[in-house]
């Protein structure tokens, strides 16, 4: 009988579906270690994180899944770093905690989201027409501990995948179920607490989960951050061997005061202090609050399902990245505000088929979203006080897509994936301070896909991918006709969707007992970079790119106490038609390395090191500046006594002083010193130690 697996559901709506098909429900629920979701066809796909048998499964060398044993000895400073189980990605921030972070894919910064798609449990995490930045990703509301696994792509590939995933996706999906309760208590220093409260009963033919979160931290900040998180999440899930549904709600609230980037001439010249700031009273607060269900069957020929989902989101940000340049007086900080709600669903539909002799799989599916978003406003203010309106906007942003995917075996060491997919995107903007730059706009692109797989043999496949793909444009960017800093300067609006393309070339091997090692090769071409500027109000037209690399990423458990990881990741980005020396891609990170070691120790110790560098990153289009080298490495260690653990997390051992992030632009500060264009930095957090217990029932 041929190699022949269900390919795992890796699209962005399945969501909570993936853990209901984890099988019938019992009156002894499984381990949440041991829950399996179990997919229609010849073979089931033992789950197992980056150890799972992915060879019949995959469509690319860039497809994988990161499981809880990754989580459970992974030291995280911050929830953001969730995406770095992701090889090759890296997430930074260059303000508060409560803030989203900055995230560095594939030769791309992809500022808080934008080209990187992300999920909880089928709930869009990117939000579209942000106050701050486009597809702004804030990844704070997730409770690592709670995180089953993580289904992750890489490029435009992929039928079930659209707007914000050229460059990649994560979609995170947490348990429904608990093996034992969790309470758990971490403090550290500079004021850092945080506890997690969680468990899950059986009522009726379902499972209840149930989980809080809060968390404190003033930070190494001369200004103390001051901030407050808190999580909540309740989910009922009903497991049957042929049907199942959930039903999922999360609350989450942050407020916090920041530090953003400061001059390094000023730190240099002795003006700041590294871990100093140009204003005080930068900072935020933020609110999102959701409900989803999911909807799921199958038979021996057939497997569909539902999502629905609703959202509610707010932000206020203020914010000070040029200090006094443009207003000597007051300064220049920025207050950006919106209130939204999200609503939408997604369905799918596969049969089961075998058509003239050939295995076939064959999938329809849709996705609909529709974002409401009200007072979406960039204001100029000082101490967090109002001085002056700079764009005021009520925006409905509503997208509708199709896609149809088709999976042949053609013969035992050969397949195929064929996909089609469309998306229509509708804008409509209501501009309250300038009338002349409110409008209507349709856009719409169908974006074909091929994924063709050989092999296996001896353990290993191969694999060629090709794919169109695309992200939105910021809706006011799209019906913007004149500048919002002179309304008598016409401008031309951005295209609502940025047409790319990519290729991929690289295989997958399970050779060697233990290892699981995949080497990609890849391009990606993108007609244009116009984004939305949510912190100047206007559209930048950048023209068009690309970008190629090649990734190699490693995991070995030779045996059952030692795990070893080790992922490469090298990225040239460029612009096109202009001249070589002025073509460097700002902040697009060309060397990306992660590492790391857990060792499972005698008489019930266990320890744990990870490095990760990341380097080559130009700041200005000449390659004239440069962000420098960032090497971090964090160590953990503990011991675990029946249903108690305690642990003790370094982080940043050597306590270095790299750049977290930098930029180059121009800022005034002090008050009174001149203008000037220069470097402006960020550091990584210092050398910090935080202990964790934790307690099972």
């Amino acid at each position: 009988m041929q190699r022949f697996k269900t390919r795992l559901p890796l699209v962005p709506c399945l969501g909570a579906a993936l853990h209901l098909l984890a099988g019938p429900a019992s009156a002894h629920p499984q381990p949440a270690e041991e829950q399996e979701p179990e997919s229609v066809g010849l073979e089931a796909v033992e789950v197992e994180g980056r150890a799972a048998d992915l060879l019949g499964v995959a469509d690319s060398a860039s497809q994988g899944q990161v499981g809880q044993p990754e989580f459970k000895y992974r030291p995280l400073s911050r929830v953001g770093e969730l995406v770095e189980v992701v090889p090759g990605a890296v997430a930074t921030q260059h303000s508060g905690s409560g803030k989203a972070n900055q995230f560095f894919l594939r030769g791309f910064n992809l500022d808080h989201g934008t080209d990187f798609n992300a999920t909880l449990d089928g709930v869009p995490m990117n939000l579209r027409t942000h106050a701050h930045g486009q597809g702004y990703l804030d990844l704070n509301s997730i409770i690592p501990e709670l995180v089953d696994k993580v289904d992750y792509g890489k490029g435009p590939y992929y039928a079930e995948q659209g707007d914000f995933a050229s460059a990649g996706y994560a979609q995170f999906h947490t348990f429904h179920r608990l093996a034992e309760g969790i309470a758990k208590f971490t403090g550290g220093e500079y004021d850092y607490y945080r506890g997690v409260l969680a468990n899950s009963n059986r009522i009726g033919n379902g499972d209840l989960l149930y989980a809080g979160e809060v968390a404190f931290f003033e930070g190494p900040w001369k200004q103390p951050e001051e901030s407050g998180k808190y999580n909540g999440m309740i989910r009922y899930t009903i497991d049957e061997e042929d049907f199942g549904l959930s039903v999922n709600g999360k609350a989450y609230r942050s407020n916090w005061t920041a530090t953003n980037q400061i001059p390094k001439r000023d730190v240099q010249a002795g003006l700041l202090d590294l871990y100093g700031t140009m204003d005080p009273t930068d900072g935020g607060k933020t609110d999102r609050y959701s409900l989803s269900g999911n909807l799921w069957s199958k038979g021996d020929g057939y497997k569909n399902q539902l999502n629905l989902y609703a959202l509610y989101y707010d932000l206020d940000l203020y914010s000070n990245f040029t200090g006094y340049l443009d207003d000597p007086v007051n300064g220049d900080q920025l207050n950006q505000h919106e209130r939204r709600v999200v609503a939408g669903g997604s369905g799918e539909q596969t049969w089961f088929n075998r058509v003239l002799g050939f295995d076939m799989d064959n999938s329809v599916g849709f996705q609909v979203r529709y974002d409401n978003i009200s007072n979406l406003t960039l204001n100029h203010t000082v101490n967090r006080r109002f001085l002056a309106s700079i764009s005021v906007d009520d925006v409905d942003e509503t997208s509708l897509s199709f896609y149809f995917k088709n999976q042949t075996h053609w013969l035992s060491w050969f397949r195929s994936i064929a996909g089609l997919r469309s998306d229509t995107f509708f804008f409509d903007v209501t501009d309250k301070l300038h009338p002349q730059d409110s409008g209507s706009q349709t856009s719409s692109m169908v974006s074909p896909k091929l994924s063709l797989v050989f092999g296996p043999w001896a353990e290993t496949e191969f694999f060629l991918n090709f794919g169109y793909g695309f992200h939105s444009n910021d809706a006011r960017g799209v019906t913007n006709h004149y500048d919002p800093l002179d309304p008598t300067m016409p401008v031309k609006g951005a295209p609502g969707l940025a047409k790319q393309r990519g290729a991929e070339g690289g295989l997958r091997t399970q050779y060697i007992p233990g290892l699981v090692s995949t080497l990609a090769v890849w391009y990606l071409h993108s007609d244009s970079e116009l984004v939305f500027l949510g912190d100047a109000g206007t559209t930048e037209p950048t023209g068009q790119s690309e970008r190629y690399g090649v990734e190699w990423t490693n995991y070995y458990k030779p045996n059952d106490w030692l795990t070893l990881d080790a992922d490469f990741a090298f990225t040239s980005a460029h612009y096109q038609d202009v001249p070589h020396s002025e073509s460097d891609i700002p902040n697009s990170v060309g060397q990306v390395i992660g590492a790391g070691v857990v060792a499972l120790l005698p008489y019930d110790f266990f320890a744990t090191a990870r490095v990760r560098y990341f380097g080559h990153v130009p700041l200005n289009e000449t390659g004239t500046a440069y962000m420098g080298d960032t090497t971090l490495v964090n160590l953990g260690a503990g011991y675990q006594y029946q249903k108690l653990k305690f642990e003790v997390d370094v982080f940043n051992l050597f306590d270095s002083k790299a750049n977290d992030i930098a930029y180059y632009y121009e800022s005034r500060y002090p008050q009174n010193a001149a203008a000037e264009e220069g470097i402006m930095i960020h550091p990584v957090m210092p050398r910090q130690v935080r202990a964790t217990v934790t307690l099972n029932f």
